[in-house]
């Protein structure tokens, strides 16, 4: 409800922009010579824009009446009560809209997901595993493979199913070390397959990732994985 209600009084507050030329009648198409005059345009197309997203239909002389009526301190025409009340519902609906929103682009990605999954699946060289983990061998390694209470120094490249980076440690040109059972289980399941000098691609379902947590929720993760050395 906070979020529904900041935006609603960041709304508001730009609409205040326009209160001083809100008596006048639109006879023709303003000049738009001025810094004030553009200014004001351009919110009163952000405005309209809002109001085009927004999950009720706004009254535009209402709207126009409450903006002269707080300009010109004139009694509001509700109660203090209808007024939070009304407020109240439009932070639900938008509430409301928003989960609607999330919910259908949660289920867009997770098509997107299991397409790319099940393309990935058929493609040639590619293992999946009883748990779902796919990999692709780039080089092997030689040695010992490793096990859940190794340490391991590792480069990556992590990026989402459409190519974008979220995380490399050859961007920083350091590699990473930490402890094979520490990290996500697609991680700790496929380390233990490789041996030391191995190059590994990953691609990795939303359950042996972060799950629903964190920014990176419900995402496949794809890493292209080079173990340098293990203790």
């Amino acid at each position: 409800m906070k979020t529904a209600r900041t935006v609603l009084m960041v709304m508001m507050t730009l609409l205040f922009f326009l209160a001083c030329s809100a008596d006048k009648p639109e006879a023709k198409a303003p000049e738009l010579n001025t810094f004030e005059q553009k200014i004001s345009y351009v919110f009163g197309r952000e405005i309209g824009q809002s109001f085009q997203e927004a999950p009720t239909k706004v009254d535009l002389d209402a709207f126009m009446r409450g903006i002269k009526d707080a300009m010109n301190k004139t009694p509001s025409l509700i109660s203090t009560e209808e007024e939070e009340k009304a407020k109240t519902e439009f932070s639900a609906k938008m509430q409301e809209e928003q989960a609607k929103r999330m919910a259908a682009v949660a289920e867009k990605n997770q098509k997107d997901e299991e397409g790319f999954l099940a393309k990935n699946k058929s493609e040639q060289g590619v293992v999946t595993t009883a748990s779902g983990l796919q990999y692709q061998v780039i080089q092997e390694g030689t040695g010992d493979t490793l096990k859940e209470t190794d340490r391991v120094k590792v480069h990556y490249r992590g990026t989402l199913i459409d190519g974008t980076e979220f995380d490399s440690s050859y961007s920083r040109n350091e590699p990473a070390e930490f402890e094979v059972g520490g990290v996500i289980p697609g991680w700790t399941e496929a380390l233990q397959l490789m041996q030391e000098g191995a190059q590994y691609q990953l691609v990795i379902p939303p359950g042996l990732a972060y799950g629903d947590r964190g920014p990176l929720a419900g995402q496949v993760l794809i890493f292209d994985v080079e173990l340098i050395d293990f203790a």
